[in-house]
């Protein structure tokens, strides 16, 4: 097995009768008092349960929406104990504190191989604010950390990163999954190494390009960001999405990318339509250089989307962030859907590895049925950009042996 730079689980020793601090992302959406989407509680039930099949003592950490450092019932995680208690299959007990007498009385009755459920982080300034104090005070009641919660790692909160350093910290499996995808994408690839950066705006991912393009060998730009591209490059896109105060940045990262030998690529047939509507009766494919004044383009035209195709067939490693096109409007999905199916039918053979995260990309990734088949789909948003865009993640730092 490969070595990792940080903690997993396969490194704790004997767990029987020990308290096992977890923070797993239990952040999920509700409506009518019920979680709608159980996939986040779904992630870290290996982990919970592997300790607590282990005789391990499991207190969950967890947050939930932004109460600002202060007790909210629409915030409490009581609402989702009965959740959770679905996806284990197990009982889980909620206890309406994260530190104190109240925690420490809970455990002395139980017993191991239980489970609780702590209340909200975030009700406790402490949280956000990486207060020492705050964090010694949860550290009082355990024996171990263990962080599950890939999608907060970003965040330098107390119960992320300053408990870490209290306790012998380890990776759950989530995390450990996670870190091992991102390390096969940009870490330690295999190349040549495509990326897909899509999306709306160019400003939202200047970071994340200037990191990429010394990163890859192919840098596929789509979305409305494709307009700003071809605005720098002197294409008139009309009335399209474009941010055109940026030109003279991007030309900057299209100057990196030529002196370090990446190649960007930019779509050369379009489609476009005088309203942003489902299946306009104006839609039509055109040449780049073809779009009228009044028109907008709104997805990668069928030529330009075959040319990305085989450019991914010579490559061994994607990373996709972000859709080629409005993608949630039919039909603007066929570029996105296209590529993500190539890109899914390549990994299935074996010839490539395949790293999407973002929730426009999963949401465009289930939407062409393929998401099961990219080698890993991460469901963090913030945490998978900042990785995207080179920096240290602190929940991540923290953890490394």
């Amino acid at each position: 097995m490969q070595k990792t730079a940080f903690r997993t689980l396969d490194d704790l020793g004997d767990v029987h009768g020990k308290v096992a601090l977890v923070r797993v992302d239990l952040n999920l959406p509700l409506q009518d008092g019920r979680a709608t989407d159980l996939t986040r509680a779904q992630a870290v039930a290996p982990t919970i349960l592997e300790l607590a099949d282990a005789g391990g003592k499991v207190l969950l950490l967890a947050h939930f929406g932004r109460p600002k450092g202060e007790r909210h019932s629409t915030m409490s995680l009581s609402i989702i104990q009965g959740d959770l208690e679905r996806v284990l299959g197990r009982r889980v007990m909620y206890i309406s504190e994260v530190a104190g007498p109240v925690v420490e009385q809970t455990l002395g009755i139980f017993r191991p191989g239980d489970i609780g459920l702590l209340e909200n982080t975030r009700f406790w300034p402490g949280e956000e604010q990486n207060d020492a104090e705050f964090a010694q005070a949860i550290a009082a009641n355990g024996d171990l950390y263990v962080n599950d919660a890939f999608s907060a790692a970003h965040r330098a909160h107390a119960s992320t990163e300053a408990l870490a350093r209290l306790l012998p910290a380890y990776a759950g499996r989530a995390m450990e999954k996670e870190l091992k995808a991102l390390d096969a994408a940009l870490g330690n690839p295999e190349t040549p190494v495509a990326a897909v950066v899509g999306g709306a705006k160019v400003s939202t991912k200047l970071a994340v390009l200037e990191n990429l393009v010394g990163k890859v060998q192919h840098l596929i730009i789509g979305g409305g960001m494709a307009n700003t591209f071809l605005a720098a490059r002197g294409v008139d896109v009309g009335k399209s999405l474009c941010e055109h105060d940026l030109t003279g940045t991007v030309e900057e990262i299209l100057d990196a990318a030529d002196k370090v030998g990446c190649t960007v690529h930019l779509p050369y047939d379009v489609v476009v339509a005088k309203e942003f509507a489902a299946n306009p009766a104006s839609l039509r494919t055109c040449n780049v250089h073809e779009v009228a004044a009044d028109e907008m383009v709104l997805d990668v035209g069928p030529q330009a989307t075959e040319a990305l195709a085989d450019v991914l067939k010579t490559c061994r490693t994607l990373v996709w962030n972000g859709p080629l096109g409005a993608f949630e409007t039919p039909p603007f999905e066929e570029a996105t859907v296209a590529l993500a199916r190539t890109a899914a039918a390549l990994t299935k053979e074996g010839s490539l590895t395949s790293v999407a995260g973002g929730g426009d990309t999963v949401a465009a990734l289930n939407q062409a049925g393929v998401a099961e088949d990219f080698t890993y789909v991460s469901t963090a948003g913030g945490a998978f950009l900042e990785w995207m865009e080179g920096k240290e993640l602190p929940g991540v730092a923290a953890l490394q042996k």
